[in-house]
Order: C-alpha cells, then sequence, then structure tokens
C-alpha cells in the first residue's frame, strides 16, 4: 500500500495509549489496531478528524505517501 499510516509516532510523542486514544475519538481498541497496523483499506475523514483533534495534529503528521516500486 502507498499509504503509510504513522498514528503511533503521534501517539507516542502526545504520550497517550492506544486506548486512551480509541475512546477519544470514539472507535474500538480493534479498529484503532488496523489503523495503526495499515491493515486498513479505507479511512474516514471524519475518523482523520477525530484522531487530529486528539492529538492536536496535522493529516500529514499521520499519512505518509511511499511510492510503490512495481
Amino acid at each position: 500500500m502507498a499509504i503509510i499510516i504513522n498514528i503511533d509516532v503521534m501517539m507516542a510523542k502526545r504520550k497517550i495509549s492506544s486506548g486512551q486514544l480509541a475512546e477519544k475519538i470514539g472507535i474500538t481498541p480493534a479498529n484503532l489496531s488496523i489503523l495503526k497496523n495499515n491493515k486498513a483499506k479505507a479511512f474516514r475523514l471524519q475518523t482523520l478528524d477525530a484522531i487530529c483533534d486528539a492529538l492536536q495534529c496535522q493529516p500529514a503528521d499521520i499519512l505518509e505517501f511511499v511510492k510503490e516500486n512495481n
């Protein structure tokens, strides 16, 4: 996948656990784990908005484009 989700980096910078973030943004810890491990096929803008609000960051702090070599 060309888009990498770096939620762990911002969580570490903000010193917040997965459980705390999941509760703040209103998703289950299991769904947050899917996002953190780059297993998600889609990412709702509403969820991205909630993550950015909770972590006080910009979408670019979380999402990274990496060109795939095909």
